[in-house]
């Protein structure tokens, strides 16, 4: 049976996680990492004569199985390490971690555990890299992806810098465009380049690949980017240890800075020591031109190294701190020399909190030497509130990285969202780039209507700001507002003539006539018509699935076709269905579909829920099993009533109670065989009650059996049904009994949204101004005199 992706990947980190010893997470990584990297390497080249690198005797995985329970087990690890990296050149690569620190892993048999235990897990058949699984399905990119952010997430503040989100890299590779790269020998840079997932996650957009340049000055960082670049199958990028600006290592053979066809980075924020190691007054390579940074803060040093290493018609993306875009001095001099020259093709403002080694909010900067020439603006985006909470920190949504790149590279101006800012304006405001400036995301202010509040009435102002509704639900307007109110259709003031209306129903009216009315249903069937044509456009593909699915190929179609489905339709959000197609596939299709792609459709409970079985072929079984349990559950509530009633203190079942406070049926059969043969007629009352008591309580002990009985049964057939079903039934249950099914209901949810968006808003208003002032001063004044009155009549004046 195959491992779910998502089960495997947690459940790796949860045992990895479990045998971290004397050390946190941004050094367990190294261990973790390392053994990650031995078992990919040793199923994908281990005996073959052509392989990109030799796994030498003894310096395999399979050598490490053996090791389990040796008693020196970190020793012998070390060694195989040490072979493999011997035989590939991967000395100070992949040999950093010592699986022998007793400081770290334990001693004597701690130490033996913790090891054999983390061998064991990478045992998993699941991780299995030897053949490819499915096409276009990377199980180990995905497997490192999930160990990466939760490492960076556990690693701290300052331990965390080793990672950029994968959602901020996929942007960041979008608009530079690097998919239209069209040869191997265009090249891609990083000065910073951490672990190295940013270069990945940009270089993996290139069709035909790219040739990755790497430069990092941890030395243990740079060592996983090593790693991690072979892990993803680029061994021969060339990734360097050293100080990008002190010593930078990709030069040309004059000597000048090697330049690159795409650049992309996300650099230490707002570092200190920038110019240690070289004098920026007399920099080699020429790349303060526009001016020098200040002393203590680099941002700008690593935008000018990353501008200088551009080629002239090169393209970068660099993730800075707000501050590059408006601080002053020195600051600001070197950004209007960058604007001046047309580099800067766009600014994406980012949520805060979303990167692991600070929280302040960032921005990426977009360059572009390739037109700077011809250059008359910069496009800017406010995507500062697009994001969903993931533990401590922000995260981008599918539908937020979506749209932002839609965005960006068409240049689509939406309304507090993003737009052309000239730089005529940019230049009017100094040169200042903050994107507040530029783009206003504020909401505006919800005015309050004096007149209404004296007179009555709803504002048509406000009514009319609904109009996107109006005009797609005809009619709607009319069915919920009558003109004038109280029979005053306008109110003269000294500002201008207002009109009025009033709410033709009740407050708890609104919603019920908004769904029921014409124009919304005419809506909704649109809606229902859009989803239908594209179901039933993608169903035969969804049928044609094989052992040779492409997963990732699939939800690539699926999507581009949900978004163009959507696009024409007026209300409702294109990326909200879109946002809904990518969490149902991240939570259970691509689960579903990585198992057809392994073994077929197999009617298995992995694949297709006990749940959907019953409610397709038992439904009458499952229905009376509920009666049963309605049954029982009245009988219950009959027994929780009697004793709420008699076991109170004095009560007839208060001695039946145990020490947890309980009634009990035994000890209620024993209090009634000590006053059944009590002639009083009192205790032969209570003797009546208690046989009622108990008759319930055997009631519920038979219906529990019968229910169990039921259950049983049901049970049993399902599990035979799971044995006889076809494939084609098979393929009916999980295409449209369970992924269309649960795509038409958030479908239907985004509907149901809008109707309790305009339901809310309408409520809002009528509440407002339902109590003109006179009506409230004349219901004080009431009950003022009420209460004077009472205070009169107890002997009290009040003035």
């Amino acid at each position: 049976m195959p491992v779910k992706k998502t089960e495997l990947y947690s459940s790796l980190w949860k045992s990895c996680d479990e045998l971290r010893g004397g050390m946190d997470a941004s050094q367990y990584k190294d261990y973790v990492l390392v053994m990650l990297f031995v078992k990919y390497v040793s199923d994908k080249y281990a005996g073959r004569p052509d392989a990109l690198l030799e796994i030498p005797s003894g310096g395999s995985f399979q050598d490490m199985v053996a090791l389990k329970g040796d008693k020196e087990i970190g020793d012998k690890i070390n060694k195989i390490i040490g072979n493999l990296a011997e035989a590939n050149d991967l000395k100070g690569v992949i040999d950093v971690a010592d699986f022998n620190d007793p400081d770290k892993l334990g001693r004597g048999k701690e130490m033996v555990d913790r090891l054999s235990n983390l061998v064991a897990i990478f045992e998993n058949p699941g991780l299995d890299f030897s053949v490819n699984r499915a096409e276009g399905d990377d199980i180990l990119g995905d497997a490192y992806e999930y160990l990466m952010r939760h490492f960076a997430t556990q690693s701290g503040k300052s331990k965390g810098q080793f990672y950029t989100p994968a959602e901020v890299s996929r942007i960041m590779a979008k608009v530079i465009q690097i998919d239209q790269a069209r040869t191997q020998s265009q090249t891609i840079y990083d000065p910073t380049c951490g672990s190295g997932s940013l270069l990945i996650k940009a270089a993996d957009q290139a069709p035909r690949g790219v040739t990755i340049y790497g430069q990092e000055m941890d030395n243990a960082t740079a060592a996983l980017a090593r790693m991690n670049m072979i892990l993803h199958d680029d061994p021969t990028a060339e990734i360097w240890q050293d100080n990008t600006l002190s010593s930078p290592y990709f030069k040309n053979t004059d000597g000048t800075l090697k330049s690159f066809d795409f650049v992309v980075a996300n650099p230490p924020f707002s570092t200190k020591s920038w110019s240690n190691g070289f004098d920026p007054e007399n920099d080699l390579y020429g790349r303060f031109e526009f001016g020098i940074p200040p002393t203590r803060n680099g941002d700008y040093a690593f935008l000018l190294h990353i501008l200088r290493s551009l080629k002239s018609t090169g393209k970068g993306a660099v993730v800075m701190p707000h501050g590059v875009l408006f601080r002053g001095n020195a600051e600001a001099g070197i950004r209007r020399n960058i604007v001046r020259r047309g580099y800067i093709k766009g600014i994406i403002g980012l949520p805060p909190n979303l990167f692991y080694g600070t929280g302040i909010p960032a921005c990426i900067i977009a360059l572009d030497k390739a037109t700077a020439a011809s250059r008359t603006g910069i496009f800017m985006i406010d995507a500062s509130q697009g994001f969903s909470k993931d533990g401590p920190k922000n995260r981008l949504r599918h539908q937020d990285i979506r749209k932002i790149v839609d965005i960006f590279n068409g240049q689509i101006e939406l309304p507090k969202y993003s737009r052309m800012v000239p730089f005529t304006e940019i230049q009017g405001n100094d040169y200042n780039l903050n994107i507040p400036r530029y783009v206003d995301t504020s909401e505006p202010e919800d005015l309050q209507d004096i007149e209404a509040h004296l007179h009555g009435g709803i504002p048509d102002r406000d009514i009319d700001e609904l109009a996107r509704y109006w005009d797609v639900f005809p009619g709607l307007r009319t069915a919920l507002f009558a003109p004038g109110d109280g029979g005053r259709a306008t109110v003269e003031t000294h500002v201008e003539t207002q009109d009025f209306a009033s709410l033709r129903v009740t407050a708890d009216e609104v919603k019920p006539a908004i769904l029921a009315h014409s124009g919304f249903a005419a809506y909704t069937e649109t809606i229902t018509a859009a989803f239908a044509q594209w179901r039933a456009a993608h169903r035969p593909r969804l049928l044609a699935l094989t052992t040779e699915a492409r997963p990732r190929a699939l939800i690539d179609a699926l999507s581009e076709s949900l978004l163009d489905a959507f696009a024409p339709l007026r209300l409702i959000d294109k990326y909200d269905v879109y946002q809904h197609l990518m969490t149902y596939w991240t939570e259970t299709m691509q689960d579903d579909v990585y198992m057809i792609a392994i073994d077929g459709w197999k009617g298995d409970a992995d694949l297709i829920p006990p749940q959907l079985i019953i409610d397709r072929y038992f439904a009458a079984e499952q229905a009376a099993i509920e009666i049963l349990q309605a049954e029982k559950d009245a009988i219950a509530h009959k027994i929780a009533e009697m004793e709420d009633e008699h076991s109170g203190e004095g009560g007839l079942l208060e001695e039946a109670k145990s020490d947890a406070g309980n009634v009990t049926k035994g000890a209620a059969k024993a209090l009634l065989r000590e006053i059944r043969d009590d002639a009083d007629v009192e205790t032969q009352n209570l003797a009546s009650h208690l046989t009622a008591y108990l008759a319930l309580r055997d009631q519920e002990t038979r219906a529990g059996r019968t229910i169990r009985k039921a259950q049983k049964g049901l049970d049993a057939q399902v599990a035979e049904k799971y044995n006889t079903v076809t494939e084609a039934e098979v393929k009916t249950l999980v295409i449209d009994h369970k992924w269309l099914a649960a795509l038409t209901a958030a479908v239907q949810v985004q509907t149901q949204n809008l109707a309790s968006h305009l339901t809310g808003r309408v409520k809002e208003l009528a509440e407002r101004y339902a109590a003109p002032l006179p009506q409230i001063i004349e219901e004080v004044d009431t009950l003022s005199a009420t209460v004077n009155a009472h205070l009169e009549r107890m002997g009290f004046t009040w003035k």
